[in-house]
């Protein structure tokens, strides 16, 4: 079977699926990003240039254009390893930023795969999410533009992927049959309870399991992840526990959404609301390793995940797997892992009154959360491991399509 693998951000959600495919016989695998990075020994990774921003482009236009300019750069690349003699069973790509659309004309034996990741819309998710500010007509006319070069790549597609059932149903029906449910898969035997984990703040003091640390994890600090909520919780919980810590990973650039008003980055527009924090008890740490982030999941007595109803992070199910005790937000898809009170706990998003109570109460009396701990645990363990689940099901999609045949959807958790 020969596979091309297209992403921009290489190898991006096809992390575990890139190595296991080398690893089978009789796979040849090629990708196309927009990256260096290093490959599997026998990958040949083919790279573009990002193209600039256009000009003279309206702010409508802007995602279709640059959409379409990626994809010219990714059908270049395509056409090249065509006249190569390279031809793909199955061609699997993200379906944002455009690299998707014009692949099936230069491939059209190929079974197109998308990672259907997300499709926007002016209800029922992000946008018009935090009370008293509905969407307006501006939004919906700027998500619909957002969606036109989604549209196309799922008209050439043949199938897609979508890691969560929230995320698949964002998607129009007539796509929608056309899913498979499929996580990319957490590896529960790199991401496991160590009773021994420690971690060294930059102060110089080490953390461990049984301290009152209270953990936050984004990529950006921003609204989309629920940060001026944390924020707002803490002065309330450092009062009540004066012997907490919060140690906060995440950069200061905007990810998702606007940067706020009069400040240069959410961390800067939060503190001047909230006032100072003590640096030796609120620890901002930046970006870390995935080896320093899955000792602090470890250590923690409660980690905060919050999110508007949008993309879930892979950061909540390793937390989950390392047996972190998880306070997340009452939002889908979190809603989806977490029942409130069985295997972890849940918040309004937008009150961070109730948030600092409820974080409070886990470093009160952490062993009566104990069961909830190992509950998580189990939850990704049955649904999201990667070597028992996730691999072979994205391995029976890809099959299926290099066979020509319907792919299993997965409709539901495995049993």
């Amino acid at each position: 079977m020969k596979v091309l693998l297209v992403h921009p951000n290489f190898p991006g959600q096809y992390a575990h699926l890139l190595p296991a495919l080398v690893a089978r016989p009789g796979v040849q695998v090629v990708g196309i990003g927009a990256r260096r990075v290093p490959v599997p020994a026998g990958v040949a990774l083919h790279v573009y240039e990002p193209p600039p921003p256009a000009e003279g482009a309206t702010r409508r236009a802007r995602a279709a254009d640059a959409a379409i300019a990626r994809a010219e750069r990714v059908a270049r690349i395509a056409l090249d390893l065509r006249r190569q003699g390279f031809r793909p069973d199955v061609a699997f790509s993200h379906i944002g930023w455009g690299d998707t659309l014009f692949l099936k004309d230069v491939f059209p034996e190929a079974a197109l795969l998308l990672y259907a990741e997300f499709y926007y819309g002016a209800s029922g998710a992000d946008v018009g999410f935090e009370p008293g500010k509905p969407p307006t007509i501006e939004d919906a006319v700027r998500l619909r533009a957002m969606n036109m070069p989604l549209l196309s790549a799922m008209e050439a597609s043949d199938w897609g992927i979508a890691p969560t059932a929230f995320q698949r149903d964002r998607f129009p029906d007539w796509y929608r049959d056309r899913i498979s449910l499929v996580h990319e898969g957490i590896d529960t035997e790199l991401c496991r309870p160590d009773p021994a984990a420690t971690f060294t703040l930059p102060d110089g003091t080490t953390l461990r399991p049984g301290d009152e640390v209270v953990t936050y994890v984004a990529r950006g600090l921003e609204p989309y992840r629920g940060f001026p909520s944390f924020m707002r919780a803490l002065p309330a919980l450092l009062a009540e526990r004066p012997r907490a810590r919060v140690a906060i990973v995440g950069g200061d650039a905007v990810r998702y959404g606007r940067n706020p008003p009069g400040h240069a980055t959410w961390r800067e527009a939060m503190l001047a609301e909230v006032g100072p924090l003590d640096p030796a008890r609120v620890h901002f740490l930046g970006h870390v390793s995935h080896e320093a982030l899955h000792a602090l999941f470890r250590l923690s007595a409660v980690h905060v995940y919050l999110t508007v109803p949008f993309v879930l992070s892979w950061s909540l199910l390793e937390a989950m797997a390392c047996g972190a005790l998880v306070l997340g937000s009452a939002t889908p898809p979190v809603q989806e892992v977490i029942e409130d009170g069985r295997n972890g706990l849940l918040v309004d998003l937008f009150d961070p009154a109730a948030l600092a109570r409820r974080m409070a109460e886990a470093l009160a009396d952490p062993a009566r959360f104990a069961p909830l701990r190992a509950a998580a645990r189990r939850t990704v363990e049955e649904r999201y491991d990667l070597r028992r689940i996730a691999l072979p099901r994205q391995m029976a999609v890809l099959d299926a399509l290099a066979a020509r045949r319907r792919p299993p959807q997965f409709t539901g958790p495995a049993p």
